[in-house]
């Protein structure tokens, strides 16, 4: 089968093994990148698209005849229509569970950094702040026990239950979890505006739907308590980003973690960049990117297209 890999540099910087991808897919392309603009072109003629962040749509699928499977190297499927490729009979499959224990960690490490100020704390050890102290130590921002604090968890899915395990063995918080939007009640949950009033740390793993985007805003930041923390790996557009900057700028709330943006890469620049927003940790998209789940991820992907050639079903999200 004809295939191409679109974007392999969004999975692999050089450090990964592909052997079990080119078995499956042998004389497989893998292209470091690809603009959308390409996509058409470089997609022609092909059975096998396998991609991560591009986008296929309808005019796409309805002009490439000869597609049969599109794999994803990522969980989410919103860049692909996928209604689209059921009436062409095009085979779409996602990868899951591959990042959990990068995110888990990502997310108790984050947590921990925000708790004891590291950032600031580094800073003023190499600053001079240190050397001019009249004592052996700094004392300047508080640092907190999180040990039966609460952790609130938007998104009960795999991710989301990692990292409660991560929070309750690592740090013995309690975890209380937030109803799905849009959903009917579930026991042993509760609403997100009943919830955010509890949490000592929110921390997001939901989708990104038309009842989540947005979820967390002005209202949201409000209710949580002055020294609660937010931290987000799942997708930028949960979190108004002009409203938690103020939120921070106030200190309505006790600082933030965020991975993820609505924009990605953020060409036009973010409401996160401003240099007075204090205890705010940025990063560039990585929480799953430890290289054990990028290996998992190329390895997961390869899985999916021996099935599909075997006649299967594994990963069809289509």
């Amino acid at each position: 089968m004809k295939a191409v890999f679109l974007d392999f540099e969004t999975v692999s910087a050089g450090d990964l093994d592909p052997a079990r991808l080119l078995r499956a897919a042998p004389g497989l392309q893998l292209l470091a990148a690809t603009r959308q603009e390409e996509v058409a072109a470089r997609i022609a003629g092909h059975e096998v698209v396998i991609l991560n962040k591009l986008r296929i749509d309808r005019a796409l699928i309805a002009a490439t005849p000869t597609l049969k499977l599109v794999v994803l190297a990522a969980t989410g499927t919103n860049n692909v229509d996928l209604e689209a490729a059921r009436e062409h009979g095009v085979a779409v499959c996602n990868i899951r569970d591959y990042c959990t224990p990068s995110v888990a960690q990502h997310v108790l490490g984050a947590i921990l950094a925000l708790t004891h100020r590291t950032a600031e704390y580094s800073r003023a050890a190499v600053d001079g702040t240190w050397a001019r102290s009249r004592q052996f130590t700094v004392l300047e921002w508080p640092i907190r026990e999180l040990a039966g604090r609460v952790l609130g968890v938007v998104g009960w899915g795999v991710l989301g239950q990692a990292a409660a395990r991560a929070c309750e063995a690592a740090l013995g918080m309690r975890v209380r979890v937030a109803n799905r939007a849009g959903a009917p009640p579930q026991d042993g949950r509760v609403d997100l505006h009943e919830l955010l009033p509890q949490v000592d740390v929110l921390t997001l793993h939901c989708p990104l739907t038309p009842q989540t985007t947005g979820l967390i805003g002005a209202r949201e930041l409000a209710l949580m308590k002055h020294d609660a923390l937010l931290v987000n790996t799942a997708r930028g557009a949960l979190v108004d980003l002009e409203a938690l900057a103020t939120a921070l700028r106030t200190r309505r709330i006790g600082g933030a973690a965020i991975d993820v943006l609505p924009q990605e890469p953020p060409a036009d620049g973010s409401p996160l960049f401003a240099p007075d927003l204090p205890n705010l940790i940025v990063t560039p998209h990585v929480a799953w990117a430890a290289r054990e789940s990028r290996q998992r991820c190329i390895d997961e992907i390869a899985a999916n297209v021996e099935d599909f050639r075997a006649g299967g079903r594994r990963g069809r999200v289509a």
